[in-house]
C-alpha cells in the first residue's frame, strides 16, 4: 500500500495503544512518521524501529508540556522535511466522583485533551500545504456516558467536536480536512479486553466485543488518504455500536 507515499505524519501519543497502531498503519500506507510520547522512551523507540523496518523514516519526540508541542512540530518538519498529516491522539483519562475532581484534575485534563489538539493544529497548519489532514481522536464517552464519574473526561472529549468543526471551516479554503474519530472500547494496555470490567463494557456495544487498535487505525488511515478528500468536519464513531 502506498497511498501516503511521500507524506509525513505526526502522531501524538504514538508509543502505545491506538497511537502506536495508527503510526504503524500510516507507515504501512507509505508515510514517514514522527510520534510523540510523554514518558517511556523504550516503547517509543520500539515503534520507531518497526516503522523503519517497513522502509520508512521515523522519529520519536518526547513532548511533555505546552512548549514541547510546538517544538515537536518543528522537529518533525526539520527532520522529515514536511508535515502532511497530524493525528491528535494523546489523552488523559481522569475519572471519579464530581466532588473528588477539582481544579488540578480539570486543568490536567483540559491541557492534554483540549488545549494540546488546538495548539498542535495551530502549529501544524503553518507547515501543511494545501490538502493536509488533521485527525482528532475522541471517545465514545462523548456520545454516551454509561457510568458515573465520567463527566470531566466526557466534557473534554466533547470539546473536540466543536474544535473539529471550527477548524474544518477555517482550513477548508486550503483543502485541509479536519475530522474526529470516536473509538469505542479498545483492547489496549490501559483498557484491556480481559480487564475486570471488560465483559460489562463490551456488553454495551452492539457487537459485544472490544475493538483491536488496528480497527481504529484503519479509519484514521482512510481519513488521511486521498479517498477521503471530501470528508471534513465529520464525527465518525468506530465503537461497535456503543452509541447506537
Amino acid at each position: 500500500m502506498n497511498r501516503l507515499e511521500g507524506n509525513v505524519a505526526l502522531v501524538t501519543g504514538g508509543s502505545r495503544g491506538i497511537g502506536a497502531a495508527v503510526a504503524l498503519r500510516l507507515a504501512e500506507e507509505g508515510a514517514d512518521v514522527a510520534l510523540t510520547y510523554r514518558e517511556g522512551e523504550a516503547p517509543a523507540q520500539k515503534i520507531v524501529e518497526q516503522i523503519e523496518g517497513l522502509g520508512r523514516r521515523a522519529l520519536a519526540v518526547r513532548a511533555d508540556g505546552a512548549d514541547a508541542l510546538d517544538a515537536a512540530v518543528e522537529r518533525t518538519v526539520e527532520t522529515l522535511g514536511r508535515l502532511d498529516v497530524l493525528v491528535n491522539n494523546a489523552g488523559v483519562f481522569l475519572v471519579g466522583p464530581l466532588d473528588q475532581l477539582g481544579p488540578t484534575e480539570i486543568d490536567a485534563t483540559l491541557a492534554v485533551n483540549v488545549r494540546a489538539p488546538y495548539q498542535l493544529a495551530r502549529a501544524a497548519s503553518r507547515h501543511m500545504t494545501d490538502g493536509g489532514r488533521i485527525i482528532n481522536i475522541g471517545s465514545n464517552i462523548a456520545e454516551r456516558a454509561p457510568f458515573p464519574g465520567l463527566a470531566l473526561y466526557a466534557m473534554s472529549k466533547t470539546a473536540l467536536i466543536g474544535l473539529t468543526k471550527g477548524l474544518a471551516r477555517e482550513l477548508g479554503p486550503r483543502a485541509i480536512t479536519v475530522n474526529l474519530v470516536h473509538p469505542g472500547p479498545t483492547d489496549t494496555d490501559a483498557n484491556p479486553a480481559a480487564g475486570p470490567n471488560a465483559e460489562a463494557i463490551a456488553g454495551l456495544t452492539a457487537l459485544g466485543r472490544y475493538a483491536a487498535p488496528a480497527e481504529i487505525a484503519a479509519t484514521v488511515a482512510h481519513l488521511a488518504g486521498p479517498d477521503a478528500r471530501y470528508i471534513t468536519g465529520s464525527v465518525i464513531s468506530v465503537d461497535g455500536g456503543f452509541s447506537a
